[in-house]
């Protein structure tokens, strides 16, 4: 299989090069996939090729370079007002970056407003219903192409996970990035952020997001009975294992052996890879019926715990997406729904 890529490489047409490009913006593998492809078509001694891939990497490097300073001023800013924030999902890709700034923090919804607006002459993008129930504004910043999100006091595609949110910022630790000192999220509860994702509210995979976890798993000592109870705790575990089952199968089926995962996850995952199909440019997960009945699961373990505020957050999600989908439909947007 890596001596047909490599032909497929090396043969590649500019048009052909331009669809690869925008797929793996996407999946936020420029920088990574752009190094790859550069290691083989030097190797072949293509002037060429090399040279389309050394001008998407720069303008990668770029964007990155000019958004990471922004996220660091940011943070900077939140702690300097005395207010908790820690970087969400962004930093996961590195070396590549998201295409957008993500934080959470569990200051007041008018404190970040004002941080935002005054510190950074930002303007507050239009909420769609979606956003309004799972606390998160948009901003965005002159000078940053990037509009930055940040999930307040709630995380879940309603804001129904009080359970995650209210333990988040407790469990943070720090990394260095490109010389910069940033406050990121718990690995295990980076994990969860990533289950609500992709299992509970979009229902697709990145290549970024297979990629990402893996190395979690593989390479950053991952405490799965921590995950457990953390993922117990939010009423997702099913959901998690699953996610996790997709990412070790996906991983099998390209690079021969799985990520290796203990009986505490497999025993518990719903389905796996053999589930999963891809199309429009990313790895797509039944909604009918597998994760209809992940939600369901999550639902009921809230409402059994007499979480009702919370439950009722998420039974609004079906009328959610029904609304989502009759908008698309009808004016060919979701704008302002979902």
């Amino acid at each position: 299989m890596q001596e047909e890529l490599k032909r497929d490489i090396r043969s590649i047409s500019r048009e052909q090069f331009d669809d690869l490009l925008t797929l793996a913006n996407l999946n936020h593998v420029v920088v990574r996939g752009m190094k790859i492809f550069i290691d083989i078509v030097r190797a072949g001694g293509d002037e060429v090729r090399t040279k389309w891939a050394l001008d998407a990497l720069a303008a990668e490097e770029q964007r990155i370079n000019t958004a990471l300073p922004f996220l660091h001023n940011i943070c900077q800013a939140f702690e300097g007002q005395g207010l908790d924030v820690t970087v969400i999902k962004s930093l996961d890709h590195w070396p590549d970056l998201g295409s957008d700034l993500d934080l959470y923090s569990n200051a007041g919804p008018q404190q970040v407003i004002d941080l935002m607006t005054q510190h950074f002459g930002a303007t507050v993008s239009a909420r769609s219903w979606g956003d309004r129930l799972a606390g998160k504004w948009n901003f965005e910043i002159p000078g940053l192409a990037e509009s930055v999100e940040i999930h307040v006091q709630r995380l879940g595609q309603t804001g129904e996970q009080s359970a995650i949110a209210s333990s988040l910022m407790h469990r943070t630790r720090t990394i260095e990035v490109a010389g910069r000192t940033f406050r990121v999220t718990h690995k295990s509860d980076r994990l969860l952020i990533s289950t609500l994702q992709r299992m509970y509210r979009h229902f697709y995979f990145r290549l970024c997001d297979i990629l990402d976890s893996a190395a979690l798993v593989e390479n950053d000592g991952l405490d799965f009975q921590d995950l457990h109870d953390a993922a117990q705790k939010a009423e997702i575990w099913e959901g998690t294992a699953t996610y996790l089952a997709i990412v070790s199968d996906y991983v099998k089926k390209y690079r021969g052996t799985p990520v290796q995962l203990p009986q505490l996850v497999t025993s518990s995952a719903r389905f796996g890879g053999d589930a999963v199909y891809y199309a429009r440019g990313f790895i797509r997960v039944p909604i009918m019926p597998q994760s209809a009945k992940l939600y369901g699961s999550q639902l009921a373990g809230i409402l059994k715990k007499r979480e009702l505020h919370n439950g009722a957050r998420l039974s609004l999600l079906p009328w959610l997406a029904t609304a989502a989908v009759v908008g698309q439909k009808l004016t060919g947007s979701d704008k302002g729904i979902w």
